[in-house]
């Protein structure tokens, strides 16, 4: 392997962009006591309703692990509340009013981040960009 091989490394690149990006929402979105993972929970949450947490893994793209210790946080809040589903085996999470009520509060901040990115990128790029991480992430999962 060479340095410019090490360089073109797909997974560095995206990690080290998600850690750029994760960061600068991160510090925009304090003043609501939510990271920016956490507010994407909520987000998907308060746009598709309660999902069972197996779903809301594959959503997020996450392993049900990774996802239920993010979720701790949010439900000691009372941002959250995980339940049995319909059956035993199932867990289902779902927003509550307390967590509707911070997403309400986050959300201008994230949209002021939001729109700094986008005139940063340029909006056209930042269509381009959203399409190309669902490409990788579809390349990904066909693995």
């Amino acid at each position: 392997m060479d340095v410019n091989e090490a360089a073109g490394c797909v997974c560095f690149n995206l990690r080290k962009a998600a850690r750029a990006v994760t960061q600068l929402y991160d510090a925009a979105l304090e003043p609501s006591g939510l990271r920016a993972t956490q507010f994407s929970l909520l987000a998907k949450l308060h746009f598709e309703g309660p999902l069972a947490v197996s779903r809301l893994a594959e959503a997020m793209v996450m392993d049900r692990t990774t996802l239920t210790r993010g979720l701790q946080p949010l439900e000691r809040q009372g941002l959250i509340a995980v339940a049995a589903g319909r059956d035993r085996r199932t867990r289902r999470v779902r927003l509550t009013a307390r967590g509707r009520k911070r997403l309400t509060q986050a959300f201008p901040l994230w949209r002021t981040v939001q729109a700094r990115v986008t005139r940063g990128l340029g909006a056209a790029r930042r269509g381009r960009l959203l399409s190309e991480l669902d490409m990788a992430v579809s390349a990904a999962q066909g693995a």
